[in-house]
């Protein structure tokens, strides 16, 4: 490892992206952007006749002020600070942000409040199902709409690459999705058996629970799961874990 270790992140190419970098390189990297997710609006907005809607990511709390969605009298859920900064800032009023930023931790806090209410999850087409299954076993009617799709960018795979090349000191992997569309761009591009050995002489970091699951049953060792999910923690136990 250089005393600059290189970092692979696979944020979306906006301000999440910008921010990764600049906090990498902050803690002593060099970061190695390389989007593995895309956003396609379905032009949907949820449902305005919901006792509680739940808006599970920035992304989809901008899509639906976009779209001038009412949250009417809908008990107003946002699963993350950043989810619910997004609803606030397009001047919705926010009533549940859950300790765990998580669809379990959803689940956990409204597990006893919605049997027989109606409740709408407004979400990305890859949403766990973990969600919908526990606000129904909780005895709730739920209805999901799929405010964006989520897609692998053109041209991704540049991480792939270095991991394969033995170039990459740690990956940092942020949902299920950036996982397979890793290993995706690394068939398209021919080194999917090479990156994944690569990233054996890495180390790899997941956001959560559910993503490093996806990524140890595709093969990948993760070594580094941050008690709290969010970008930054992961960004500095991989980042510590390489110095140590």
């Amino acid at each position: 490892m250089t005393d600059r270790p290189t970092v692979a992140v696979f944020r979306p190419d906006d301000e999440r992206s910008e921010a990764a970098a600049s906090l990498l390189a902050e803690l002593g990297a060099e970061p190695l952007a390389d989007p593995m997710l895309a956003v396609r609006p379905t032009g949907a907005r949820p449902r305005t006749d919901a006792d509680y809607a739940a808006l599970t990511s920035k992304t989809g709390a901008e899509l639906a002020a976009e779209a001038g969605w009412e949250a009417g009298n809908a008990t107003l859920c946002a699963i993350g600070d950043r989810t619910a900064t997004a609803l606030r800032e397009a001047g919705y009023a926010v009533d549940v942000v859950p300790e765990t930023y998580s669809s379990a931790g959803l689940v956990e806090a409204l597990g006893d409040r919605v049997a027989g209410a109606r409740v709408e999850v407004a979400r990305s087409d890859h949403g766990s199902d973990v969600l919908l299954t526990g606000l129904r076993e909780a005895g709730a009617y739920v209805h999901e709409t799929v405010l964006y799709r989520l897609v692998r960018p053109q041209g991704a795979g540049d991480a792939a690459e270095a991991a394969a090349a033995g170039e990459l000191d740690a990956a940092l992997f942020t949902s299920s999705l950036t996982v397979e569309h890793f290993l995706a761009a690394a068939g398209t591009r021919g080194v999917r058996e090479a990156a994944l050995e690569g990233l054996d002489g890495a180390v790899v970091g997941a956001i959560g629970a559910p993503t490093a699951e996806t990524a140890r049953a595709r093969g990948v060792a993760v070594e580094v799961v941050p008690e709290t999910a969010d970008f930054e923690s992961l960004a500095r136990a991989a980042v510590r874990a390489l110095r140590d």
